[in-house]
């Protein structure tokens, strides 16, 4: 069976990776948001909705929302390391949910709602723990908990089964989207990539934070 073609980018699902571009899983509760958060960023290539860090092969949404797959729904951003760095795209999820609340995010209870990060290479992964441990001391400055993020290696992505849930706030425009933010502004991309590779004292840029309210971040530097 062929791949849906991706609503806005015109390309199939399973279109290859193009050499020197990215992937990243992300999770941040209810995928839909997610999705066209992501697909709205300049230097973005694909995005998909689907599901990853649990033990059920090729699950269906109903079965993940019934609990005991393990998995989270996660998006799969494939996007341009030269036009949108992997800071920059980490910056946009740190400030775009609340990082802190466990199997849930707001109203949406469960362990598909966990915030988490799959990561593909190693570089990858050294920004995401760098980005963490940031953002976690801002959070605790604007007054909330610990971040509970799960940050690992991907093992497998799972695309959603369900076609209409690709893209789907662009064919449900007044569809549900659940994202919001601490209203904590994360480090610039600049900052966290000089912390993740040594060429700083490891304290990025001091930033108002403030907490409460949405946030939907450009990942400007």
């Amino acid at each position: 069976m062929s791949a849906p073609i991706h609503a806005i980018f015109g390309r199939p699902l399973d279109t290859p990776t193009p050499r020197g571009f990215e992937e990243i899983v992300l999770g941040m509760g209810c995928y839909w948001g997610v999705e066209r958060l992501y697909w709205q960023q300049e230097g973005v290539f694909l995005t998909e909705v689907g599901f990853a860090g649990g033990t059920t092969e090729n699950p269906t949404y109903r079965q993940v929302c019934a609990g005991g797959t393990g998995h989270a729904e996660v998006v799969r951003v494939v996007y341009d390391p030269s036009r949108i760095s992997t800071e920059q795209i980490l910056k946009i999820f740190w400030e775009n949910h609340d990082p802190t609340q466990g199997n849930r995010q707001g109203n949406d209870i469960g362990d598909q709602y966990r915030s988490v990060i799959f990561t593909t290479s190693d570089h990858q992964l050294a920004v995401a723990e760098s980005s963490r441990i940031d953002y976690d001391n801002r959070l605790a400055v604007g007054g909330f908990g610990r971040i509970t993020t799960q940050i690992a290696p991907l093992d497998r992505f799972w695309r959603a089964p369900e076609d209409d849930h690709q893209q789907y706030l662009h064919k449900v425009p007044d569809g549900y989207c659940g994202l919001r933010g601490t209203g904590v502004l994360a480090s610039s991309a600049s900052a966290v990539h000089e912390a993740a590779s040594g060429e700083s004292d490891g304290n990025p840029e001091p930033s108002p934070s403030s907490a409460g309210g949405s946030s939907v971040a450009t990942g400007a530097l």
